[in-house]
């Protein structure tokens, strides 16, 4: 069982002052955050693409590539990388190139991306939301197979016996598939043999259960090993010494952001009522002392089928200090707990 952390990079104002800090400050921040998520032994640091003010992160390679070279065992991915508008041979070389220097620890998580920002920014059309992404994903898992390329889609100019480097330390780099929820993206993951990441930041997670299965039903059809493909999930949360204390501190930034683009998409209020249900046990905000933290975890992986789980934290502008000792938490107490868990659980069933 993996456990670790993802990010947006945001920069939100400050629920209580106002304050809004800069984007470098804050990328100078999230990388002192997977630096010492690598310290305490976390597993994987996400970091997601966005472009627009209030997240910092429009290129994510870049981030992780500076944290590579202070880390040394945290694998390093996307999350996402907004592949229907991006350049998958430009996305393969950052991403090579951040495998490079981390030495074979980088990964890319695709996806279509809940935010559409990134079209009009570099020319593309609404209209072609899926059939960009498919065009790019197809192109670029060919580069991650082949050296030498050949390839013709619609929306890209074709690629005809070109080479594209740096190749990747890891043969293959990893990629996954991020989902929200899709079925069709499930299944299109499933078909492709690829890992798949899903984000579970409302509802009930054990709604997801059934997902995952139609993932493996799928991978299976196609002739795909099973056991091979890890599952990963997303889902916001924070961590402090006690449980109210993680709530309180949590729900400013929560509500803020979450109100915001509720405005934006049409939600209703964010409030703490909302809050203080999806932080209960079947909710899907990990929001809680050590404990609690790990027992949602474990109850996760238990009931879904969940081999990565990546906690969301912050979700708007919270204190540095704060962030970190969330992390700190993850790593030397939560993670520990859940492992032991997990593994004792499996060798209980193996066989079964």
């Amino acid at each position: 069982m993996e456990i670790g952390l993802s990010t947006f990079v945001e920069t939100t104002p400050d629920p209580k002052t106002g304050e809004v800090i800069s984007h470098a400050q804050r990328i100078r921040e999230v990388v002192e955050e997977i630096v010492l998520a690598d310290e305490v032994g976390l597993d994987v640091f996400g970091v997601g693409e966005h472009h627009r003010e209030d997240f910092a992160a429009s290129s994510p390679a870049i981030i992780l590539a500076a944290a590579a070279s202070q880390t040394k065992k945290i694998r390093l991915t996307s999350a996402v990388t907004v592949l229907s508008s991006a350049d998958p041979v430009r996305v393969f070389q950052d991403f090579s190139t951040v495998d490079a220097i981390s030495n074979g620890r980088a990964e890319i998580m695709a996806g279509r991306g809940s935010f559409i920002e990134s079209f009009p920014l570099f020319g593309f059309d609404l209209k072609h939301y899926e059939e960009l992404f498919e065009q790019n994903l197809e192109l670029l898992l060919k580069i991650r197979e082949s050296e030498i390329v050949s390839w013709k889609g619609g929306h890209r100019p074709a690629i005809q016996n070109r080479g594209v480097y740096p190749r990747t330390v890891q043969d293959p780099l990893p990629v996954w598939i991020g989902s929200g929820g899709n079925s069709e993206s499930v299944v299109r993951a499933g078909l492709l043999g690829l890992p798949l990441v899903l984000a579970i930041i409302g509802g009930r997670p054990l709604q997801f259960e059934p997902l995952v299965r139609l993932y493996k039903r799928a991978a299976a059809k196609a002739g795909h090993d099973v056991s091979k493909l890890p599952v990963a999930s997303h889902s916001h949360g924070f961590i402090a010494e006690d449980t109210e204390t993680a709530a309180d501190k949590f729900f400013p930034s929560t509500q803020q952001v979450m109100n915001k683009l509720g405005r934006e998409r049409g939600w209703g209020p964010y409030d703490r009522t909302s809050f203080d249900a999806a932080r209960s046990f079947e909710g899907a905000l990990y929001v809680g002392d050590s404990d609690t933290v790990a027992e949602k975890i474990i109850h996760l992986r238990k009931n879904v089928g969940i081999t990565r789980f990546m906690l969301h934290t912050p979700v708007g502008t919270m204190p540095h200090d704060e962030v970190m000792k969330s992390i700190e938490l993850l790593g030397k107490e939560v993670a520990p707990k859940v492992r032991a868990e997990i593994a004792k659980w499996e060798a209980e069933n193996a066989g079964m």
